[in-house]
């Protein structure tokens, strides 16, 4: 069946070098509207950089990325951004503000200013109190930390969400749980959502379609169905390998 839906993403031969190293080398595709992306890749292959390059945090050398038909590169910078939510892999919450205050730290930046019933809405939506909108960062655990980012992505309605291997540095239980809620906003929210992570397993259940990256170009552009088929060539089945071994040592433990 022939996929009606327009992109909300595209790349025309993306183009980013740091001296030397060419990060990203003329990648092209497109993600079209509602699609769940997982960006996956080894360390050095060039999966954030491409990322980055949506929401202008990464400048491109050559090529072009277009946002909902439009070239990322002439829009308002703050509009962009407002547009477009983006989950740090390192949390990046501001330590003197309040939780409340991260939030909103984006419509802020706009101009605007959120409402404390907007805030506990938000804070819902990652499965948080809303008594925790007056903590500080410091006072939260990880997991509880890395949904305030989450709900700060989100505060501005954005119809694109990026992550950065936003569940890296959680424990295996908060970061499942973590990634089905996110998987479930996705769908509730009518979001299109890229994510980058080193993690097949983790793409593989959630995402829709798998792009893997090998030295700053697409090697790989499957579904995960299509992957645990074997296809997707070397460097993806190698990727693939890992988790597919992992399962095969638990069966032979429950035996």
């Amino acid at each position: 069946m022939i996929d009606t839906e327009p992109a909300t993403l595209e790349f025309f031969e993306v183009r980013k070098s740091y001296g030397p190293t060419e990060a990203v080398r003329g990648v092209s595709l497109a993600i079209p509207k509602g699609q769940f992306v997982a960006l996956v890749g080894a360390s050095g292959s060039g999966k954030s950089t491409l990322l980055k390059t949506v929401n202008r945090l990464v400048d491109l050398d050559g090529g072009s990325v277009l946002f909902e038909g439009a070239n990322v590169a002439g829009l308002p910078l703050p509009a962009l951004r407002r547009r477009v939510g983006y989950v740090f892999q390192s949390i990046g919450l501001f330590p003197h503000m309040t939780v409340a205050e991260n939030i909103a730290i984006g419509p802020r930046l706009a101009g605007e200013k959120l409402s404390q019933d907007r805030v506990a809405e938000l804070l819902e939506l990652v499965e948080l109190e809303e008594g925790m909108a007056q903590r500080k960062p410091d006072a939260l655990s990880g997991g509880q930390r890395q949904r305030v980012g989450v709900a700060r992505a989100l505060a501005g309605q954005p119809r694109l969400l990026l992550m950065d291997e936003p569940f890296g540095a959680l424990d295996p239980v908060t970061r499942d749980a973590l990634g089905e809620r996110v998987r479930k906003l996705h769908g509730e929210l009518d979001l299109t959502t890229v994510m980058v992570t080193h993690d097949m397993t983790e793409a593989l259940l959630l995402a829709d379609r798998v792009l893997v990256m090998e030295a700053g170009v697409i090697v790989a552009d499957e579904t995960p169905h299509a992957l645990l088929e074997g296809r997707g060539g070397a460097t993806a089945q190698g990727l693939v390998a890992v988790p597919r071994a992992q399962a095969e040592r638990l069966a032979e433990l429950a035996r």
